[in-house]
């Protein structure tokens, strides 16, 4: 019976792991190595474009880490099974073993390395969550569109602001959707984001400054979730934040009106 072939994508800053690995793999049957990539943002460039069954991922690397790829390599349609390459130490080894993720420890063992190929899985959410304190934060964020993935840089983001299920993700080019928790997105990008109310972070490098302008104060307040629908409208005057770039104005919302004592 014949095995199916198994597209692989290498990923490694360094050029002799990338040789180990394919000298190594040379020796394995039923394995095509369709490209290799030497930094994250170029693993996602190669794998939307050559859709990979597995991809043998480095942890350490420039540009973007091995754990952020993970996580943008999730967003795919059909997402590979991913063995994460690594000389972490022992201690970090311990988040691998209690997630149940496959790695290869560096130097890399032929025969470890085809237990690894023949167990390969594609990754649970669950198992990605608990590696991601091993890494840095994330420096990009992946958007699904039409298929392929869009990383949009952190630094390019204006603001985050929650709709419904999804977030919108607004730069100064255009919005995307993502969806994620802003309560989750305000902790981990604390000292870039502030939040002017409930539903919306705000980059502290993208507000040139706030100034009150008239705006219907029951739409405002049904915002901050403080009044009801039989409440009359009043024409107010309201903080808003005023940004680089957009032409788009973010409300403060009372409990957050110290922000602009403080700025």
């Amino acid at each position: 019976m014949t095995r199916t072939i198994l597209n692989l994508l290498i990923v490694d800053d360094e050029a002799p792991a990338r040789n180990r690995l394919r000298e190594l793999l040379s020796d394995i049957s039923n394995i095509n190595i369709v490209a290799e990539a030497k930094n994250g943002q170029e693993a996602l460039n190669l794998a939307g474009e050559y859709q990979p069954n597995i991809v043998l991922l480095d942890i350490r690397m420039p540009v973007m880490d091995g754990i952020e790829v993970a996580q943008h390599l999730q967003k795919m349609a059909e997402p590979p099974a991913i063995i994460f390459t690594t000389a972490f130490d022992s201690y970090a080894m311990q988040a691998f073993d209690m997630s149940a993720v496959d790695y290869l420890l560096k130097p890399i063992r032929l025969e470890r390395l085809q237990t690894s190929l023949n167990k390969a899985r594609a990754l649970l959410p669950r198992q990605l969550e608990m590696l991601v304190p091993l890494s840095p934060r994330r420096s990009h964020f992946s958007i699904n569109e039409r298929g392929r993935i869009l990383l949009v840089p952190l630094d390019d983001v204006i603001y985050l602001r929650a709709e419904l299920k999804y977030i919108t993700v607004r730069t100064a080019e255009r919005e995307y959707l993502i969806e994620e928790s802003l309560t989750h997105l305000e902790r981990e990008f604390s000292g870039n984001f502030i939040r002017l109310h409930r539903n919306c972070l705000v980059a502290n490098a993208y507000i040139l400054g706030f100034e009150k302008r008239s705006i219907d104060s029951r739409v405002d307040n049904e915002i901050n979730g403080e009044i009801n629908d039989e409440s009359p409208k009043i024409d107010d005057k309201q903080w808003v934040a005023l940004l680089k770039y957009i032409p788009d104005t973010v409300p403060v919302s009372r409990r957050q009106q110290h922000l602009i004592r403080t700025a």
